[in-house]
């Protein structure tokens, strides 16, 4: 018979315990960025567009309905920021180095929700993991953040020059995007400097790849000797790069309102900024609402796919596309076998994959669909938007600020869904039954 307790940790699953983990993070963020004294004004912002900004910080995407930089007070901008640090790192993490800090053992159960919250396979390791995760963090942010000062300091002065440096580098390694450049312009005045769009590309570039691959890379010197996940998140995340940057540079090369009135090294820079951005960080250089509709779908497919697992960016994830991309070649070659590098991918890996990419989907089309009924705005700018949102990416054509209250909601809940993932959401929330070991006949279906 089972007792109150073992009922109760049955029923608190991993991803439960994420997703109720995430929730408590925003509601307590929302409730900090309401009072007064986050208001740089004193008039504290409404519930609504709290809640919007704490889910934005924590879920580490950028999207804003108010701007960071001349809304907030510098009390508001370091809640945004420590959202930002516990999202990206991931609230599991956070708790796990307190408490050994506080010299107290790490359970079974909280290894478990450590691999669940990393994207791990093995439970090996688990609290050695989170300290290199914590380390390197620490190492990268403040690496990033002494570049930036190179230029922030000579540019702001010292002391907002070495916070703004901070919060910079802070946003763009845990792909956040929040700025505080002030009148919603990101980093576009910072079009033609290549210390501050090289240093804020290479973080979030590096904050994307998933902290097992950072790992990974540091402690082996041959690409040879690196995991079939390694390779194949380097690789993908390569090949979307270049395709970004020539699609962007292609696409825009002519446009007066973007790249065209650049000389060509700008141009190859600026380019390459956004083609880095859509990884699931919502920094820009050039004016997202005056690209072309081809260049915005581009953008709108490198959204969805977003970064690497047990990264800070969101997505379906490089190596989940990698995987289909795989399934079909293998297909369509007559091939049993799916995978890379004469290494076979587990038939389970594939029906994950392909989970994961349609239910993302699904969440997606369906948050676009009552867009178009609450919203005034055009099709594509709103699918941009969602995808945005649901990819934790944080870009926008410049809406954001001008959604109603429904559409607003409708954006919290896309990005809430895409930080936990849309497979880890609905395991969570759904009733799993006792596997039954049955096997039922096989009979063929017709299909294409």
């Amino acid at each position: 018979m089972l007792t109150s307790e073992t009922r109760r940790v049955s029923v608190l699953t991993p991803p439960r315990v994420l997703a109720i983990g995430f929730a408590l993070i925003i509601l307590t963020g929302a409730a900090l960025l309401s009072l007064p004294l986050a208001a740089a004004d004193g008039r504290p912002l409404p519930f609504l567009d709290a809640l919007f900004t704490a889910t934005s910080a924590t879920c580490v995407t950028g999207l804003v309905v108010v701007d960071t930089g001349t809304r907030f007070s510098t009390f508001g901008q370091l809640v945004i920021l420590a959202l930002i640090q516990i999202g990206g790192l991931g609230f599991m993490a956070v708790a796990t180095i307190i408490m050994v800090l506080l010299g107290r053992r790490i359970t079974l159960r909280e290894r478990l929700l450590i691999r669940e919250a990393f994207n791990q396979v093995s439970l090996a390791g688990m609290v050695a993991l989170v300290k290199a995760v914590i380390l390197l963090t620490l190492a990268i942010e403040l690496s990033g953040a002494f570049l930036l000062s190179l230029d922030f300091v000579p540019r702001f002065g010292w002391g907002r020059g070495l916070y703004y440096s901070l919060f910079h580098a802070v946003s763009a390694f845990n792909n956040a995007g929040f700025d505080l450049m002030g009148g919603f312009r990101s980093l576009t005045a910072f079009v033609a400097n290549p210390l501050v769009s090289l240093t804020i590309a290479g973080l979030l570039i590096i904050g994307g790849l998933g902290f097992s691959v950072l790992i990974e890379v540091l402690h082996l010197r041959s690409f040879r000797c690196l995991s079939l996940h390694a390779k194949l998140v380097l690789i993908t995340t390569a090949l979307l790069l270049l395709t970004g940057l020539v699609a962007v540079l292609t696409l825009e090369w002519g446009n007066p309102r973007t790249l065209g009135p650049l000389p060509f090294g700008v141009r190859l820079l600026a380019s390459f900024f956004q083609a880095a951005t859509p990884r699931t960080a919502g920094f820009n250089t050039l004016e997202i609402g005056s690209l072309r509709p081809a260049t915005l779908l581009v953008l709108i497919v490198l959204m969805f796919i977003g970064a690497s697992p047990g990264s800070t960016g969101g997505g379906v994830k490089t190596t989940t596309v990698g995987t289909l991309v795989a399934t079909v070649w293998a297909t369509v070659r007559g091939q049993e076998e799916i995978g890379f590098f004469q290494r076979r991918i587990p038939v389970e890996s594939v029906l994950r994959a392909l989970a994961i990419v349609v239910l993302s989907l699904c969440f997606l089309l369906a948050v676009t669909l009552a867009l178009t009924i609450v919203e005034p705005f055009p099709f594509l700018s709103l699918l941009f938007e969602a995808t945005s949102a649901f990819g934790t990416v944080g870009l926008s054509t410049g809406i954001t600020p001008y959604l109603s209250k429904a559409g607003r909601v409708l954006l919290i809940v896309l990005m809430y869904t895409g930080r936990l993932g849309p497979l880890t959401l609905t395991v969570a929330m759904a009733h799993r039954g006792k596997a039954v070991a049955v096997k039922h006949p096989e009979e063929k279906i017709i299909v294409g």
